[in-house]
């Protein structure tokens, strides 16, 4: 065990079995009792403005309050999936976050009567420093259902798209992968053999894909079980609260108007062709004709891709960040030496990568699986990007400090831009190439992979309100939309027909369609990257007043912060530009 390689959660709790931990435990219940009490609004003598912040003071504190208990269960949880207690201490603070939907609920309906919002705001700095909020929480209370229904709905989550994702998550993070070597058949946790696709070595990749395929079948059934049971109980909760589609709620939670994101697809359909054309030459480059085998897709191209150690990643990364300022490479310091990451694969620990902002201590933890490369390197570049966000938050009241989906990408895929270019600067044409195969590869997963992502979504939500989808059919739903997104780019016969098992996001319950933001993302970051070329170090404390602006404000508001139209299409075809000069450039080094 590389004890630097793994996390400190001690700054939350020191274990489970800790005083604070039980005292904090008891004191939720205090809390969620006292909060239940204010919002029966018994106090006829009380203002509106007294009222309204007597419930932000309480929802600020209670919010702090249960994101760190129960964050100490769920990094707990991701990286020891077998942990009962942790488990069970999910389960007991999820059934007591349940009891706070009522209070929402009647403030809200409170909130949608109380009069002339405005005018009361205006009356009070603590109402005005909470004005989005409050905004918002009133144009969402004409979805609201009866308090026995919303407590019902609330409740019931706890035994069904959420046990469904724990069961999702236990499947994956303990499935094993049989990869056929030279030297015999080696078994390895999903995440090591996903992590074989960078490998140098062409047979491995293909060993280890053909591994992670036959692997799948093992848990087949019960993923698309999970997945019929999260997405048909969205569709339920979507259509009673009179939204016509889960896509309409998750825009509209995502702070997002339908007009941004449809400006973003169109953009992304005219620029396919481009990423096509590069899926071909690297094949060529690989060896053969024709669209790119599926495990192919993340192989190394060039000559100068050498291992790189946990902390040599750490220097370089910090070094890096010292180019756009000193406050993010002194921040990224920071998270190495006080043991903010966990980086070791292990048997047991879910797979991907996170950030987790934990705002009541003002601190962050991300867990990766690092396996010695570039591709690992930009990835933690990523994770602190998102902890740097939530740095910029950290002074922010609690209510104001969560911002939507599309906003999430955005410090982070700076941050892995900022890396990269700097890596850039004064290299030979090998290490280039290298660099900017492995950046374009990135930009291939969120612009091309993603689509096709937003494209089974879009299809497996359509048939799903007709009934359950099998196996055979999400398998084909998911190849159908990789032909779509990947075109003559992917060989038709080399395709991942599983990517519904593995990808998490389509598991989370309350997070559906995390796909397209992580694109608004990449692009949203170009444009401010962009901005940054030509603005020089007077950006650098804009760009922090930006994050720190993304959670009280709407997307297209923060954008326009530095003067970008979410809704131009141009904007986005500028973007995606940038981007295909970068594979013109690296199409001239192969």
């Amino acid at each position: 065990m590389d004890q630097k390689m793994r996390w400190d959660l001690t700054p939350l709790y020191t274990s489970f079995e800790s005083e604070s931990f039980h005292r904090d435990m008891e004191e939720l219940d205090r809390l969620i009792g006292d909060m239940a009490r204010w919002t029966e609004f018994r106090d006829p003598g009380l203002s509106p403005v007294e009222v309204m912040e007597g419930y932000l003071d309480r929802s600020n504190i209670l919010r702090d309050h249960l994101s760190r208990l129960l964050s100490f269960a769920s990094l707990t949880l991701s990286v020891e999936t077998k942990n009962e207690t942790a488990q069970a201490v999910m389960d007991r603070i999820m059934k007591k976050a349940v009891e706070l939907r009522v209070p929402e609920v009647r403030f809200q309906r409170w909130l949608k009567e109380a009069g002339d919002l405005d005018g009361i705001i205006s009356e009070s700095e603590l109402l005005k420093e909470h004005a989005f909020i409050l905004e918002e929480m009133k144009a969402k209370a004409a979805r609201i259902l009866e308090d026995r229904e919303e407590y019902l709905a609330a409740k019931l989550s706890n035994t069904g798209g959420r046990a469904w994702s724990t069961l999702q998550n236990l499947l994956t993070a303990n499935l094993m992968v049989d990869v056929e070597g030279p030297d015999g058949t080696l078994r390895v946790p999903l995440t090591v053999a996903r992590n074989m696709a960078h490998s140098r070595d062409r047979k491995e990749r293909k060993a280890a894909f053909l591994g992670e395929m036959q692997a799948y079948g093992k848990i087949e059934d019960a993923s698309a079980a999970a997945l019929n049971a999260i997405k048909g109980e969205i569709l339920t909760l979507s259509e009673i609260r009179g939204y016509t589609s889960p896509l309409e709620m998750t825009l509209e939670d995502s702070r997002m108007d339908r007009e941004s994101l449809e400006a973003m697809l169109r953009a992304v359909e005219e620029a396919l062709p481009r990423f096509r054309a590069y899926f071909r030459a690297k094949a060529k480059a690989l060896g053969y004709e024709g669209g790119l085998q599926f495990y192919d897709l993340f192989a190394p191209v060039g000559e100068s891709d050498k291992d790189i150690s946990f902390d040599e990643a750490k220097e370089l990364i910090v070094e890096k960040f010292s180019s756009f300022s000193s406050a993010l490479s002194d921040f990224a310091r920071r998270a190495f030496e006080e043991n903010w990451i966990d980086a070791e694969p292990r048997e047991g620990k879910r797979g991907g990568a996170f950030c987790s902002n934990l705002h009541p201590i003002g601190q962050s933890r991300i867990m990766a699986n690092f396996s010695n490369s570039l591709k690992n390197v930009i990835t933690l570049a990523h994770e602190l990007g998102h902890a740097y966000h939530g740095h910029c938050l950290k002074d922010e009241k609690a209510l104001n400090a969560g911002y939507p989906m599309p906003l999430a990408e955005t410090a982070s895929i700076f941050s892995e831009t900022v890396v990269k270019n700097a890596l850039l600067k004064g290299l030979g044409s090998e290490e280039k190439k290298t660099i900017l195969e492995s950046a374009v590869t990135g930009y291939g997963q969120i612009i091309v992979d993603i689509y096709s992502r937003y494209l089974f979504e879009t299809e497996l939500f359509k048939r799903r309100e007709e009934a359950s989808l099998s196996v055979r059919e999400l398998k084909e739903i998911m190849a159908e939309a990789q032909k779509k997104a990947y075109g003559e780019g992917l060989d038709p016969d080399s395709l991942h027909p599983y990517m519904w098992v593995n990808k998490p996001h389509y598991y989370m319950p309350g997070r559906h369609f995390y796909n397209f933001p992580y694109t608004f993302g990449l692009l949203f970051a170009k444009g401010l990257y962009a901005e940054y070329q030509r603005q020089g170090e007077s950006f650098v404390p804009r760009y922090d007043e930006l994050l720190r602006a993304t959670g009280r404000m709407s997307v297209r508001d923060v954008a326009a912060l530095v003067g970008i139209e979410t809704r131009d299409e141009a904007f986005w075809r500028s973007s995606l530009a940038l981007i295909g000069e970068e594979i013109d450039t690296l199409l001239a080094l192969m």
